[in-house]
């Protein structure tokens, strides 16, 4: 560090990793194509102790992305202003490149649903969505960049598509987006679309992040493929050609591989990261 201070303002246009701390030692000496890791800032909302001072070591040598999983964008009640004050403490010292959440709700009153849950696209959603992501942009001092989901059905009370939604958000409120291929992969197969449809609709001149992980392969109950959302598994190859889709569209862009679940050794992780490397490369 510098002045105690990370030494890196944005997320280069190269593989990331989601951090897990038995990879530290391994990632400080063998990082591979790695230079940018992702955290999940309520590992991080702590007094101090081992998770910050690995954290600190990190953002010595690597840019830092925080993402959110429990600020419930999308939920009916107002902010945990509380979380989000904690949210803005480890922000302000940590001092991420790039700082995103989930396009979800996963509160109702003082239950937390330890989900991700989806949400009507309707204009009265996106005017209370809105306004979170103003609350949320004005307490941190930053832009959030907002993830989308992985759908496994539709709700008839929507009157937007999904894109336009996005699109509406990003202009309302100045946020950008974070776009997660394999959630794009995963709510087209499930719902009978074509992603690459997805993509040629969505804002991608918003893109500041992509997101690639795997999935877990499923039958619903009429026997039609579910993919479900698992982060427990390599990139599937039809994931890793979108990517190359969405890459033609966005240019070259930050592109992080998720694995969160059954967490395997880090040479299995870096060699992830060197295949999105060759696709940044191509």
């Amino acid at each position: 560090m510098r002045d105690g201070s990370p030494r890196f303002d944005v997320l280069p246009n190269a593989p990331g990793i989601g951090y897990k701390p038995q990879h530290f030692n391994d990632l400080m000496t063998d990082p591979g194509a790695v230079e940018w890791v992702e955290v999940h800032a309520e590992n991080y909302m702590g007094d101090g102790g081992r998770p910050h001072a690995q954290l600190r070591a990190l953002a010595s040598e690597f840019a830092l992305s925080v993402h959110g999983v429990g600020l419930s964008i999308g939920g009916q009640d107002p902010l945990n202003t509380d979380h989000l004050a904690r949210l803005k403490h480890l922000c302000d010292w940590a001092n991420p490149a790039s700082f995103s959440e989930h396009l979800a709700w996963s509160t109702h009153g003082a239950e937390f649903m330890n989900d991700l849950l989806p949400l009507p696209y309707t204009p009265d959603t996106l005017t209370r969505v809105a306004s979170h992501i103003d609350q949320v942009q004005d307490v941190l001092g930053r832009q959030m960049l907002l993830e989308n989901p992985s759908s496994y059905l539709v709700l008839d009370t929507s009157t937007l598509s999904e894109t336009d939604f996005l699109a509406e958000l990003t202009h309302k409120t100045g946020c950008g987006l974070l776009l997660d291929v394999n959630n794009v992969f995963i709510s087209a197969t499930n719902l009978g679309l074509s992603p690459q449809a997805y993509l040629d609709a969505y804002p991608t001149d918003k893109v500041g992040e992509i997101h690639v992980g795997g999935h877990n392969d499923d039958l619903d109950d009429t026997g039609a493929p579910l993919l479900i959302d698992s982060h427990a598994a390599p990139v599937a190859d039809p994931v890793w050609a979108l990517l190359d889709y969405t890459l033609q569209q966005t240019g070259p862009k930050p592109v992080l591989v998720e694995w969160d679940n059954d967490v395997p050794p880090w040479a299995t992780l870096r060699d992830e990261a060197s295949r999105a490397a060759q696709a940044l490369h191509a």
